[in-house]
């Protein structure tokens, strides 16, 4: 491994070279991973990778007349006290937001090594393309905002913008929700059939914790196995299972642990509160999120719970 202060003008041109060689795949790597969700964006993407041909270009064009037509390979990784880019670009689907932020972190990477490598070259030409490309580097970003300006109209804004919304449901907050319902509801009756079967807040803690356990790994092999995402638009089926197991789980345990309280009547009145709050905030999300109204979102599931909690209650107690 090198030190950057030990290359010579030729090697600094041969590593520039590869740098936009990098960049640029890494930009066009963006945009074939935008183009379906973020078709807009992907173009702006595709506009800065061809930037950077040019780049790679005009330095090769420079190398060629001062050193031949042999560049060395260096990279970035072979120079010390460079810091490995995360593979962002390998991810998919690829989060705008994160492609923007990364690709910012690149472009202040490219202009800080232009000027130390302007810093350390003697010939005219070469310090004159170094320092041209340090001021390009330095102004992407605003040409960034410009290409989204001229590219990314309020229409294609708004069409991208709705489609991440509809993504996070799918994949977010529709399994999510699935989970908390099924873990709040259905765990009603054996928390409370137990409850009222022994009187004994221990026993009731047991059967929460072993329903909200078991219908927690239940739901979500359910739901990663429903489906690979592929047609449905859904996402990663391992993601969905996981939000889904997880809500199941907080979804039951939030009305078990009051059973952690010794005295059985007042673990009992603190767990029904819980779970009125759970059925609240499952009305909530569906008002949030499903667009139900919020009096017919509240009604269905308060109903739904009474009659389970009643349900659990009675055959606790016959």
């Amino acid at each position: 491994m090198r030190n950057f202060d030990e290359l010579s003008e030729r090697e600094m041109l041969a590593l520039a070279i590869s740098n936009e060689e990098e960049d640029s795949r890494i930009y066009a790597d963006f945009a074939d991973g935008l183009a379906e969700n973020y078709p807009a964006s992907a173009q702006v993407f595709t506009e800065m990778a061809a930037e950077e041909n040019e780049h790679r270009r005009r330095l090769i064009d420079l190398f060629a007349s001062k050193f031949g037509e042999h560049i060395p390979l260096i990279r970035r990784q072979d120079i010390r006290g460079y810091i490995p880019q995360k593979p962002v670009w390998q991810a998919r689907p690829l989060g705008i937001e994160t492609v923007r932020a990364h690709a910012h972190e690149m472009e202040l990477a490219a202009a800080r090594f232009y000027r130390q490598a302007t810093a350390r070259t003697t010939d005219a030409s070469i310090r004159k393309l170094l320092g041209d490309l340090a001021e390009v580097e330095d102004t992407h970003d605003r040409k960034a905002l410009n290409l989204e300006k001229k590219l990314l109209t309020d229409s294609a804004r708004h069409s991208e913008e709705e489609g991440e919304r509809r993504r996070f449901v799918l994949q977010i907050i529709q399994p999510g929700l699935v989970g908390l319902m099924d873990g709040s509801v259905s765990t009603l009756a054996p928390v409370f059939a137990a409850a009222f079967a022994t009187h004994n807040s221990w026993n009731a803690f047991l059967v929460g914790l072993a329903a909200s356990v078991g219908a927690g790994i239940s739901m979500g092999f359910a739901e990663a196995l429903s489906d690979d995402g592929k047609l449905s638009g859904r996402g990663a089926p391992l993601l969905r299972g996981f939000v889904c197991g997880v809500m199941t789980f907080g979804g039951g345990i939030g009305h078990t642990l009051p059973y952690l309280i010794p005295n059985f009547y007042t673990a009992t009145a603190v767990a029904m509160v819980v779970v009125v709050i759970e059925l609240l905030t499952i009305s909530w999300i569906q008002w949030r999120y499903m667009d139900v109204p919020p009096l017919s979102a509240a009604a269905k599931v308060m109903i739904g719970g009474a009659l389970v909690l009643g349900a659990g209650i009675l055959i606790g107690s016959s």
